[in-house]
């Protein structure tokens, strides 16, 4: 199975996608985000054309909290978002709890001298590769 990682963001939307085994994630792109209700609509229509191009079966977004543990001002937007894919794709859209993501992002793209352009793609794929990573551990308990 294939998955589409999400990470959203009121700017900018990082995209990742899996391999067809759903073991590892691989940074795809990054989309512009303006934040209305057109631009949201623009985001499902790109995002729904991605998912059906790279076949895959469910999507993956980050869940931001704080170090409270306390839902981030963002995540409002991020469940609206959610529920429009889940409507417009017809497949889950699962929540991943992120933390802290984007500091590891930026540091993995430091370290294999990566693009900046290209660091919210690489947050969605650390999101992506928690939930494969998660999903295989759950399995491998039989849960």
């Amino acid at each position: 199975m294939k998955y589409l990682g999400i990470d959203y963001g009121s700017k900018r939307v990082g995209i990742a996608v899996s391999d067809l085994g759903g073991r590892f994630a691989l940074p795809k792109k990054v989309i512009r985000n303006g934040g209305s209700a057109a631009a949201m609509a623009a985001l499902v229509v790109e995002i729904v054309a991605l998912a059906a191009e790279e076949k895959v079966s469910e999507i993956v977004m980050g869940e931001s909290k704080d170090f409270s543990g306390n839902e981030n001002p963002i995540m409002a937007a991020a469940k609206a978002f959610a529920l429009e894919l889940r409507t417009a794709t017809g497949m889950p859209v699962h929540m991943e709890p992120e933390f802290m993501t984007s500091h590891q992002a930026e540091r993995t793209q430091h370290e294999l001298g990566g693009s900046r352009e290209m660091l919210d793609a690489s947050a969605a794929a650390v999101i992506l590769q928690s939930f494969l990573d998660r999903e295989r551990d759950d399995a491998d308990l039989g849960e």
